[in-house]
């Protein structure tokens, strides 16, 4: 992550941060080692109503670091800079300073410390208005600061009355804030200012040494802001409401058809999902999706016949580009389908440019077979267990039908994957096996299909040289596909590529926001990359979209444990379901709270009653415990379990006390991982 871009949070009940966007914003620059001192900035700011862009809490999910910042300085009605020794000597605040002096945004310096400038400082900072800090008096200076904001005019540079400069507002002792959502909550009033600053120091730092290369990290996208477009489920308007599962599948038609155009960024069915039922507003929508169109329309069936309604809406301005209505029998709704994604696709090409021939996407023969399948997709939307084997049946029976709709052969295969995730074993390989070698038999270019066996040879075969051809050729063959992403970060990530394995996963969001198992997966790469305050972010990300998710608190309990966060890391694993993870996490959190009896007591629970599912994770309890010996008895017993988690063994943190044994690298041999 940058140099840049502190932690100004909320929690709780607090009232939202004004809207950045609303034209009284300030851009708030810092060093990471003044997170604290901007946090506290930004909240004062904001109890007087001056809305403040701050990374990395304004940054977008899957957004590029450098893009949003350059994006916020160009937007920003000034430019705020918390001055001090750090942020001297910090290359990336020097760069936005220069990039908001040519943009001929006011800038204002709130100095903490006495550090000389450098001469390009003083040159960038010489008509620039300054206010002076001390501990003691931060409330002068943040009522100082919000007068130059609000008329750079009138506060001129002389007119700012300065104090000498004094400790910084960072010093002081050190407390333990309670968050949600990540957002930390920075105590009002200057009595508690400093215990406040010192607590998010001590406490929680998005910015590690490896964010400094996130702003100049070249990720690539292939698609601008403005050529992007979400689809969002169709309202069933029928008579009875029974036309549900149909509304949701005309969408994904439209999603799939219109993911056909080149350079369009189509955002991934599982995230344009999450606003079913909502009626959220458009233009936020395309904030949480970082899309310039939305596509909304209902549908209402009688009888033989169905209309649809559908509209293409900008999300900058919530402005109608196009609408229509069509009405057909059902039996040709199929061809409906592809008339609106057509018009959809001429209206965009009009707005985005491109001037590229629309392509229709091939259809299915029977509508009986296309009904099967809708259902299918449906229940998959359910992401539980009851729902995938509901999708598996759904499928097959649209196979039977119609053995030729390869679309239902891709997620019958998707579903048993999903399946197989839950339960590995023998029999689910083999069956994922015969799915994906019939795909890619029939559709030898089915991205679908070759990230699904790039999957298994990870997951089950374990054979890294294989399962990264694969991955490769997926997304070769689908670049925005976020599947095909995802499997090509998770083969990259077993490697130990955290840096590569980042990229693709940031990819698969930018067209996946809101998927909460890629969130998942990219916090254990953060995770295994000694990057835990980011790893804890994205688990509280994947807990905010589904509160659900299956070994979220698990997850989080650990990124928790291996920031010293012990007693909060064992509140959160307490409320983990999956009772396997949620007991060998306990054995290692009250071993950090120096309980032995009760780590003990853990450990036998997950020993007796969740050994054939969490060997791996026992493992891990007993490195943690610094029982090398046992670790390794268990290391052994998941590799003759075809413990899945075994494939998260480079970087594993509990497992540090183990990578000085010769016996860690000779099982790291017999996995064929690299040393």
């Amino acid at each position: 992550m940058a140099e840049t871009g502190g932690e100004a949070k909320t929690s709780g009940g607090a009232p939202a941060p004004p809207d950045a966007s609303a034209g009284t914003s300030v851009f708030i620059s810092y060093a990471s080692q003044d997170a604290a001192v901007a946090g506290a900035l930004v909240d004062a700011l904001e109890r007087h109503g001056v809305g403040c862009w701050i990374a990395p809490r304004d940054v977008k999910p899957g957004a590029l670091y450098a893009d949003a910042i350059v994006r916020a300085i160009s937007g920003a009605k000034a430019f705020v800079m918390v001055l001090s020794e750090s942020a001297i000597a910090s290359s990336h605040v020097g760069k936005e300073i220069e990039r908001a002096s040519s943009k001929k945004r006011p800038i204002i310096a709130l100095r903490i410390d006495a550090a000389p400038l450098t001469p390009a400082l003083e040159y960038f900072l010489s008509e620039s208005q300054w206010v002076e800090a001390q501990t003691g008096s931060m409330e002068a200076a943040y009522a100082k600061l919000i007068a130059a904001i609000r008329d750079p005019a009138r506060s001129a540079p002389e007119g700012l009355v300065a104090v000498a400069p004094g400790t910084s507002a960072g010093t002081a002792s050190a407390a333990h804030p309670e968050s949600r959502r990540n957002r930390i909550l920075l105590a009002a009033g200057l009595a508690v200012v400093a215990v406040t600053l010192a607590s998010l120091l001590a406490n929680k730092f998005w910015l590690s040494k490896h964010v400094a290369s996130e702003q100049t990290k070249t990720v690539a996208t292939n698609v601008v802001s403005d050529k992007s477009i979400a689809v969002l489920p169709f309202t069933d308007m029928s008579e009875q409401h029974d036309q549900e599962y149909f509304a949701d599948g005309l969408a994904d038609e439209l999603l799939s058809l219109l993911a056909t155009l080149p350079d369009l960024k189509v955002i991934s069915r599982t995230s344009s999902f999450q606003f079913k039922g909502q009626n959220a507003d458009l233009r936020a929508v395309g904030t949480q999706l970082d899309v310039a169109y939305v596509v909304e329309g209902s549908v209402r069936r009688y009888g033989d016949r169905v209309r649809v309604t559908a509209q293409l809406i900008s999300t900058h301005d919530g402005a109608h580009r196009w609408s229509d209505s069509y009405e057909r029998d059902v039996g040709d709704v199929l061809r409906m389908q592809q008339d609106i994604a057509a018009a959809l696709g001429r209206a965009l090409q009009v707005e985005v440019g491109g001037g590229v021939p629309w392509q229709a996407a091939t259809t299915v023969t029977s509508m009986e077979a296309y009904a099967s399948y809708l259902h299918g997709l449906h229940s998959m939307d359910r992401n539980d267990r009851t729902g995938y084997e509901e999708a598996v049946s759904y499928f097959e029976r649209a196979l039977a039908l119609d053995p030729s709709l390869m679309r239902a052969r891709e997620r019958l295969g998707h579903a048993h994957f999903l399946q197989f995730i839950f339960v590995r074993s023998t029999v689910g390989a083999d069956r994922l096996r015969r799915d994906v070698d019939r795909i890619i038999r029939e559709d030898p270019r089915s991205a679908m299909g070759h990230a699904l066996r790039a999957e298994l040879l990870s997951t089950y075969d374990w054979d890294w040289a294989a399962a990264q051809r694969e991955a490769d050729l997926s997304v070769s063959l689908a670049k925005n596909n976020s599947f095909a992403l995802y499997a090509a970060g998770d083969i990259a990530s077993v490697l130990g590529r955290w840096e590569q394995a980042e990229t693709l996963f940031r990819q698969a969001l930018a067209v996946d926001p809101l998927d909460a198992d890629t969130h998942n997966v990219f916090s254990w790469v953060l995770f295994h990359a000694g990057r835990f305050a980011e790893a804890e972010a994205e688990g509280r990300r994947v807990l905010e979209i589904r509160p659900s998710f299956a070994s979220g608190h698990f997850a989080l309990g650990l990124y928790l444990l291996a920031q010293g966060k012990s007693q909060a890391a064992l509140s959160e694993i307490k409320q983990e379901e999956i009772e396997g993870f949620r007991s060998a996490a306990l054995a290692m959190a009250f071993h950090a709270l120096r309980r032995r009896a009760d780590s003990d007591a853990a450990l036998r629970r997950a020993e007796r009653d969740s050994a054939q599912d969490v060997a791996y994770e026992i493992a891990c309890a007993h490195a943690f415990r610094g029982e090398a010996d046992a670790a390794f008895q268990w290391l052994d017993r998941a590799y003759v379990q075809k413990d899945y988690l075994l494939e998260d063994i480079k970087g594993e943190w509990a497992l540090k006390s183990l990578e000085s044994d010769p016996r860690h690298k000779a099982f790291l041999r017999k996995m064929n991982l690299p040393e």
